[in-house]
């Protein structure tokens, strides 16, 4: 009973002033408590309205096209900044980002698939595409073939995707920690840099570029060094560098270039 007693009572310590007799007036009383741990408030998922079909759809590996026909290479279609699909939609949380251009083929639409659909929770999550089907055709010859002969039959269908395309996007009553796993190993698998982003941290991404070119220091940017044609160097510049101010080069991202 009086260890119970004691160990109730062993933050309280009372200090008196010296040569105060016992039966005097307290001068000081100190309170020592075990340090209290906060807690942050709970999200509110009642927005939140999960649809019938949480799961990622599957994507035909073929078209159905009524005639289908060959195509050149046409690079411009992984080059430069993404036309669409750069932002979350209303439903949208958590996504895959592109940080460069590439095609993705069939199999890496499946990989993202199979591996999100069997580790999410279709009861709180669900995911959605932002890519398009394969829907371009890529030509090859058979090995041991010699050169001509025109051009060879379509082997597969890819997708094109440019820098700054969302390639998916999850939601539902989760957060970032329970998803960013997942997402980060579907994104180290990708035929390009991809980068696992929320909402939060997709539009800071933009607003830090912003600030960025609005606070530059050098005066020497791409930009002024193009338009001045400085040392004639418009002659080996294209009107797409002049366009993106020499940020992308191919299928390639520079972030840190102003």
């Amino acid at each position: 009973m009086f260890a119970s007693l004691r160990t109730a009572f062993s933050g309280l310590a009372i200090s008196r002033t010296p040569g105060c007799s016992a039966g005097g007036a307290l001068t000081h009383m100190k309170v020592l408590s075990v340090g209290l741990k906060t807690y942050d408030v709970p999200p509110d998922y009642s927005g939140v309205v999960m649809p019938e079909k949480p799961k990622l759809k599957f994507i035909n590996k073929i078209p159905n096209f009524k005639k289908v026909k060959k195509e050149m290479k046409r690079l411009n279609d992984i080059r430069g900044p993404a036309k669409g699909a750069d932002k979350f939609t209303e439903k949208g949380q958590y996504g895959i980002v592109a940080l460069g251009g590439g095609f993705l083929h069939w199999g890496h639409i499946e990989m993202m698939r199979l591996t999100i659909n069997r580790r999410m929770d279709p009861r709180t999550t669900y995911a959605s595409w932002r890519i398009n089907a394969p829907y371009k055709p890529i030509t090859a010859k058979g090995l041991g073939k010699r050169m001509g002969g025109g051009k060879g039959a379509i082997d597969h269908y890819v997708s094109p995707v440019r820098t700054g395309r969302l390639v998916l996007e999850m939601g539902g009553k989760i957060e970032l920690g329970d998803v960013e796993p997942v997402l980060k190993e579907v994104a180290k698998k990708l035929p390009f840099p991809a980068k696992v982003v929320s909402r939060e941290s997709l539009a800071a991404m933009y607003k830090e570029h912003e600030e960025r070119t609005a606070n530059n220091q050098n005066p020497w940017t791409f930009e002024t060094v193009a338009k001045g044609n400085m040392m004639g160097v418009r002659k080996v510049l294209s009107s797409f560098d002049l366009r993106n101010h020499g940020r992308y080069a191919g299928k390639f991202f520079y972030p840190n270039r102003v």
